[in-house]
């Protein structure tokens, strides 16, 4: 026992930033940013919460898949921009659904979603839930430095959702951490204490482009290949590859050490930027609604990201 998707949702704040108008914060270019990233606008909050977005992410979700939010047994988010240290967000979008269920975050950065996915499936090999909302939902505009061109660029708001029910469709996955702060680190705000004689960080996102980009193409070839190893399938079984939206160029660096067809990798970092957890329900949900999914397809999903983690999973689609 697993569990199976019973209905995806996203949203996105509909203030628009685009490469130009970056332009005019930070010395680049809509070319620039293209190129090196793949990226040619983002969403960004202007009033809206972190929590509001992951809320009507799941809203949706929740409509598309026939479930009240009474009968929900548990909600999970995934954040690394959670408004506030506490409630978490996933109390916050408990109390704004009004439902009535235990309610809990996960931290992993942008591989935070499938952490969560295999979170999610242990409560269901125990059959302590039969339906979950599981939400990745991300305010990075809030933490990113707006005068740091190498990372203002790559990232946006946003959030999606999944409803998950009793099922046998999730075949595989593999989690991986390897612990260090020096390619990738977030500081959390210092505090004021008196007593503390440390320097206290800014706390903005703070990136090693180039030692990202080697770790992101090795992971994500290597953990692809051990999930479809693992579900008992060929590289040619899988419909779609749904990755972690970091940098284009990464995308098509690992589509090139496999075996499956560029055009079966899913992106939509163009319109979205890095969007962290977020990126993976988005682009799931978008791909949903345009009916590029068939029931019995296998998906295989792929992140990496701070900690340094990455984190992988096959999933049957449908019934």
């Amino acid at each position: 026992m697993s569990f199976k998707i019973l209905g995806t949702g996203h949203y996105v704040p509909a203030r628009v930033v685009t490469n130009d108008e970056i332009s005019t914060i930070v010395e680049t270019s809509d070319e620039w940013i293209a190129q090196r990233v793949g990226v040619r606008e983002r969403h960004v909050c202007t009033t809206e919460t972190a929590a509001e977005l992951a809320y009507k992410a799941a809203e949706e979700a929740l409509s598309r898949s026939g479930t009240k939010p009474e009968e929900l047994d548990m909600i999970i988010c995934a954040t690394v921009s959670g408004d506030d240290a506490s409630p978490s967000m996933a109390c916050t979008v408990q109390s704004m659904l009004g439902a009535a269920c235990p309610a809990m975050d996960v931290g992993a950065a942008c591989s935070g979603f499938i952490y969560m996915l295999d979170t999610a499936a242990g409560f269901f090999a125990r059959k302590k839930v039969k339906k979950m909302l599981v939400v990745g939902g991300e305010r990075l505009s809030r933490i990113v430095d707006w005068t740091d061109r190498n990372t203002c660029v790559i990232f946006g708001d946003g959030a999606g959702a999944l409803v998950l029910g009793e099922g046998d469709a999730y075949l595989s996955s593999r989690l991986f951490a390897k612990g260090g702060d020096n390619v990738i680190k977030i500081p959390n705000f210092g505090g004021s204490s008196p007593f503390y004689q440390n320097e206290l960080p800014k706390p903005y996102i703070y990136m090693n482009g180039q030692e990202t980009f080697k770790f992101a193409v090795n992971v994500m070839v290597g953990d692809l290949l051990e999930v479809i190893r693992e579900a008992g399938l060929q590289q040619s079984d899988i419909a779609w590859v749904i990755p972690h939206q970091a940098n284009a160029r990464i995308i098509d660096a690992a589509s090139r050490k496999l075996d499956i067809p560029a055009e079966r990798f899913g992106k939509n970092i163009d319109r979205y930027g890095n969007t962290s957890s977020a990126s993976i329900p988005i682009l799931l949900d978008e791909l949903n609604k345009e009916g590029k999914f068939k029931d019995g397809d296998y998906l295989a999903l792929c992140s990496f990201g701070g900690g340094l983690s990455s984190a992988a999973c096959v999933i049957r689609w449908g019934n």
